[in-house]
């Protein structure tokens, strides 16, 4: 049972006892994708969960209590540690995963290759998109740099990795994308046409305080990798002596690390209550990068905590200008200061920025991702 009242069950209604089987790009942590793919497992408890690589002890009950379906790929020792070096193989590994022949709905989350599962004669496949593989169109410098000598050698491979991400959206019976910035993605590179279903915010978890925002410090909570740009808020907090905490990790830490001036502290990964704290006691959130939807900013807003975000991507469909939040237009260091003293001049209203998290619960997004399921089979 979800915050808002409206059981998980109604995804099993709209399912009719249809044999699912459940599909996910990794299995190696917890972000937005996994709390998406939570609600899936609680409604199809019977499922199994097919991935390309994966390690149960890395995600939540929620998850590892189901039968989970590994490519031969994800069989290899050492696969959950060294899969991201592994990219040229994966779409080779979704395609060669095995689901059970019995499948007559195959419900994916993908941002990456899970969309490439081969559904068993007689399933519908109904995919989820958090954004079509982001490594071979949107973000290429951001992951692979700009190097003349590495672009000669990465190009091949992307354009591969291209023809291979649209060829396999013919086995998709119907798309659902997480934002309409992603359904615009799906449009251009896939030429397919997709229902937009907000993923939800975790109302009952993310509340906020007796008294929101009187740490003192300004927050980011994200992944440390280069798309996200961290080191653009570290730059600006470091220069100003700005109190700023990161939550997170990743490859780029290192590198942020020696960046960041004594007023930046990294804090590392924390428990979802840690985090929750952080949100209700930071005086805002800093949003730098482009994301497709960002589940964070409203998981602070639940909180009733406003975010400075750059101004694209899915923040623009979540963050409500003037009253949870404050955009900048360029992701340059003039710009994010500008809006961070925008924002401390602000007398931001808790309960308005929670009301805004609101529209984005479980409830619509169980009653949307139900229509689609019952359409797909339709």
């Amino acid at each position: 049972m979800n915050e808002r009242g409206i059981p998980e069950r109604i995804l099993a209604e709209a399912a009719g006892g249809a044999p699912v089987c459940l599909g996910h790009d990794w299995l190696t942590g917890m972000r937005g994708g996994e709390r998406v793919l939570e609600f899936f497992c609680r409604a199809f408890p019977a499922a199994p969960v097919a991935a390309v690589v994966g390690d149960p002890s890395l995600v939540s009950r929620d998850i590892s209590s189901h039968r989970l379906l590994l490519s031969p790929l994800g069989r290899l020792p050492g696969a959950v540690r060294h899969y991201r070096k592994m990219l040229p193989l994966l779409p080779w590994a979704a395609e060669r995963t095995r689901l059970p022949p019995q499948t007559r709905l195959l419900l994916t989350t993908s941002h990456c290759v899970a969309k490439g599962f081969r559904k068993p004669e007689g399933a519908r496949h109904l995919s989820v998109v958090f954004t079509p593989m982001r490594y071979a169109w949107t973000f290429y410098e951001e992951y692979f740099g700009t190097s003349r000598a590495k672009a000669a050698l990465v190009k091949p491979l992307l354009a591969r990795l291209r023809a291979w991400d649209r060829r396999t959206a013919a086995g998709v019976d119907r798309f659902v994308a997480i934002s309409d910035h992603v359904a615009r993605r799906i449009k251009d590179f896939y030429g397919r046409e997709a229902a937009v279903v907000h993923p939800p915010v975790d109302l009952a978890r993310c509340t906020p305080g007796a008294f929101p925002g009187d740490g003192g410090f300004d927050l980011v909570v994200s992944a440390l990798v280069p798309y996200k740009k961290i080191d653009l808020a570290v730059r600006v907090y470091s220069k100003n002596g700005w109190p700023l905490k990161i939550v997170g990790a990743g490859g780029c830490e290192a590198a942020l690390r020696r960046a960041a001036g004594p007023s930046v502290q990294f804090l590392g990964r924390l428990s979802d209550e840690e985090v929750v704290g952080l949100y209700r006691r930071c005086r805002l959130l800093v949003f730098p990068g482009e994301e497709d939807y960002g589940i964070v900013p409203l998981e602070a807003q639940a909180c009733g905590r406003p975010v400075v975000a750059f101004g694209r991507g899915g923040a623009l469909e979540t963050v409500a200008p003037g009253v949870s939040g404050v955009f900048f237009p360029e992701q340059t260091e003039e710009a994010l200061e500008d809006a961070v003293a925008r924002a401390a001049r602000v007398r931001w209203d808790p309960a308005a920025i929670r009301a805004n998290a609101e529209k984005f619960g479980p409830e619509p997004f169980l009653e949307g991702m139900a229509r689609e399921i019952r359409a797909v089979l339709a």
